[in-house]
């Protein structure tokens, strides 16, 4: 059970712990998350900070091997819950858990009185057994963290953040209608907002693009792209927005599903003279884009 924002390689060694307990056991594998984010509840007026909003949480989940995904809804009533409450009314009561697996730093519950010793002993009074994980740590002895992830993809490093996470860092959305400027300029774009993810430095990236629905009309297909992320101060844009321009394919794309990776940082965002001059600097990024991503496996 847990946030799991990001489903980093530290949260990969754990939900790889509930998988093989539960295929030992002949049991579905499964995780108790919490939506919305307590951090939202808790403070609702801070700046927009998810990794992983639950539709791309869902997403990682299945390809770890999770069965059943259990989603509380989490509110200041429910934030009010006791520890002992949480345990009886929903891990034992709603669950019906028999193995529960968590990080050692794990705490629930009002006032966050929760801790892997309360689990332990209400383990044993209601038959349930427990798994407590220590840190997990990358090649440097650095734990995994989610909050260094944030970091790194805010000053503009994708790639050190994709050897935390484990693969490249994705924006989940769908495609909204834009102004169709780019199309004008020979780079037509995809246009995704950024709804509750986190905003990282603004600036032009190497990207590779999935197509996400029973009808994706990418065919399932990973294709190389440039991407814009920010405010476009060029043409006096407002609200942050992903604008992804797809190399060698034209297709319609509004109103579907796409996960957008962040694979490189090409510069950081900055405004132009005119449309000319913002054409000419497209092209050149998405040359280096391009470069970069040949150089890139999936």
């Amino acid at each position: 059970m847990g946030n799991f924002d990001g489903l980093h390689r530290g949260h990969a060694v754990l939900i790889g712990h509930v998988r093989d307990l539960a295929r030992a056991r002949g049991v579905p594998a499964a995780v108790l998350t919490f939506e919305p984010h307590p951090r939202s509840v808790f403070l609702p007026a801070a700046d927009p900070f998810r990794l992983t909003p639950f539709r791309a949480k869902e997403h990682e989940l299945a390809r770890l091997g999770i069965e059943l995904l259990f989603v509380q809804h989490f509110d200041l009533g429910f934030a009010a819950k006791s520890a002992e409450d949480f345990v009886t009314e929903i891990i034992v009561g709603a669950i019906g858990a028999g193995h529960v697996v968590v990080g050692w730093d794990c705490t629930f519950g009002n006032r966050r009185r929760g801790t892997p010793e309360l689990l332990r002993v209400a383990g044993a009074e209601h038959g349930f057994s427990l798994t407590v994980l220590e840190p997990i740590r990358g090649a440097d002895a650095t734990v995994y963290s989610s909050t260094q992830i944030r970091e790194l993809l805010k000053a503009g490093k994708p790639r050190e953040a994709a050897t935390l996470l484990g693969r490249f860092w994705e924006i989940d959305g769908r495609v909204a209608t834009g102004d169709r400027r780019g199309r004008t300029i020979g780079f037509p774009t995809a246009n995704l907002g950024l709804d509750d993810y986190l905003h990282p430095a603004f600036g032009v990236y190497a990207v590779r693009v999935r197509g996400d629905g029973p009808d994706d009309p990418l065919s399932g297909r990973t294709l190389d792209a440039v991407a814009n992320l920010g405010l476009r101060p060029t043409v006096g844009g407002s609200a942050p927005r992903l604008e992804v321009h797809l190399f060698d394919i034209d297709v319609d794309l509004y109103g579907r599903h796409l996960r957008v990776a962040l694979v490189d940082f090409i510069r950081p965002e900055r405004k132009f003279a005119g449309l000319d001059a913002l054409k000419a600097q497209i092209a050149e990024d998405a040359a280096q884009a391009r470069a970069i991503l040949a150089g890139v496996s999936d």
